[in-house]
């Protein structure tokens, strides 16, 4: 072919159409798409027992006339949901007899993982705080094992089901149906026990009768299960390990999560900012309630505005940013997310100079609540698409989400030597400056083609 040729036919060749942009209509109906909608019901399975083992437990105690120091140590039984990488290597790779033959890799353990969690709830609705609070607490620890088993099992599930177009989306329907899970398990629980009571029945009838009810809640979630299909990537990885045995499958799993993440370009830099993103959140967040009470707000105030205008802002939040990730590219929706939440804590600078002020703490609740949502459905949707190799998708989720929390659980534990010493309003000037490092390494990530390794990911 000769140059003149080869220059005719370039020019007849047509040019391929620009991606066309994400409309209102197309990403509301996304959330209609029948496995967004499987994600959403489980979302709501894996919060429902949070509270259980937690904040209700606690009341449950407090009533039952069991002394607070032992009350206080209940914080303890959390400790499954920042451990739950050490057991996902297991849920990877073993194989739960008759389930996974029966439902799949994914939806066997989910199921199981599920009637473990009824089982173990019904025993804690057995037990009896006021005789033996610390048969009480292993049976809220084992709610609590069982628990972040089926979290393990659904953010895999969620991730090797839902295509790229719509991950987004289902965290963000994940994200909404959780926090109404807690809501359920929290005031429903409360009110579902008290209605009890004013039946006639006894205090501790009535708290039996209350958890026997949210174990039958799960019943929500085990026929999401039955009623979904097993992901296609994790048929293809059970039919790539079907000849191993199941030493063989926990190892590969455990030793392939690191590895294969490790041998990335710029591996530390991402888990740096996997640790770094949220910061700016926990360290508000960490001092939010004092920085409240503190001001002169009451109790009745910090219920009612931060948890229930809280909620409505988070929700709505949470559906804003998977509109924002669905429109536009990963690396710009975190750009958003990053820069949104950080300045949304000068609103609690403003209201450290506004005072007392119902209106104003409800103004600032809403933008940081909303915000903060925006920024932790686009990062969930940046950590599943880190986590696409089905063999190991759980155990590389976990150990993410564990490092996410480093922030939260740690480097936030200064926040409020560093509020007490320069002030409120100065404190929430320093949380937005916090998310610096964040977005550098995010500018560094962007530049070094990160984004374009993890393929056109348009979520």
């Amino acid at each position: 072919m000769t140059a003149p040729q080869a220059s005719s036919d370039a020019s007849t060749k047509p040019t391929p159409e620009p991606p066309r942009r994400t409309s209102w209509r197309d990403s509301l109906a996304v959330y209609l798409q029948p496995r967004v909608l499987i994600v959403l019901l489980l979302g709501f399975s894996s919060g429902l027992p949070l509270a259980l083992s937690g904040s209700t437990l606690q009341v449950w105690m407090k009533e039952s006339g069991v002394d607070l120091g032992t009350i206080g140590l209940l914080a303890l039984i959390g400790t499954p949901y920042t451990l739950k990488f050490l057991w996902a290597p297991l849920v990877d790779a073993l194989h739960v007899p008759l389930f996974t033959q029966m439902f799949g890799r994914r939806r066997g353990w989910l199921l199981f993982s599920q009637l473990l969690l009824i089982a173990a709830i019904l025993v804690l609705a057995m037990a009896d705080p006021a005789r033996s609070p610390w048969f009480a607490a292993f049976a809220a620890l084992l709610v609590a094992t069982m628990s972040s088993t089926q979290d393990i099992v659904v953010d895999a599930f969620r991730v090797e089901s839902l295509p790229e177009s719509e991950q987004a989306a289902g965290m963000a329907s994940y994200v909404a149906a959780y926090r109404v899970g807690m809501l359920v398990s929290t005031a429903g629980a409360l009110f579902i026990v008290s209605g009890f009571e004013a039946s006639g029945l006894a205090r501790p009838t009535a708290w039996m009768w209350g958890y026997v009810v949210m174990a039958a809640m799960i019943l929500i979630g085990i026929v999401t299960a039955l009623a979904a299909t097993e992901p296609a990537q994790s048929r293809d990885a059970e039919a790539a390990t079907h000849t191993q045995n199941a030493a063989q499958r926990v190892f590969h799993a455990a030793l392939g999560a690191f590895s294969e993440f490790l041998t990335r370009k710029d591996a530390f830099v991402a888990l740096a900012f996997v640790v770094l993103f949220k910061f700016t959140d926990a360290f508000s967040g960490t001092m939010t309630a004092p920085f409240v009470i503190d001001i002169g707000f009451s109790k009745v105030d910090y219920a009612a505005i931060v948890k229930g205008v809280g909620l409505a802002a988070t929700l709505i939040g949470g559906f804003a940013g998977g509109f924002v990730a669905r429109r536009y590219p990963l690396a710009t929706s975190l750009w958003i997310g990053g820069v949104l939440q950080a300045l949304a804590n000068l609103s609690f600078s403003w209201l450290a100079h506004v005072g007392v002020n119902q209106w104003a703490l409800a103004l600032a609740i809403t933008a940081e609540n909303f915000t903060s949502a925006i920024g932790t459905v686009i990062f969930v949707a940046y950590l599943s698409a880190l986590c696409r190799n089905p063999l190991h998708t759980a155990t590389q989720y976990a150990l993410l989400t564990a490092l996410a929390a480093v922030g939260r659980t740690y480097l936030s534990s200064g926040a409020g030597y560093v509020a007490q010493y320069v002030g409120w309003s100065a404190f929430f000037v320093i949380c937005v400056l916090v998310a610096v490092p964040s977005l550098l390494l995010l500018a560094w990530l962007q530049k070094r083609g990160h984004f374009d390794e993890l393929g056109p990911i348009r979520v």
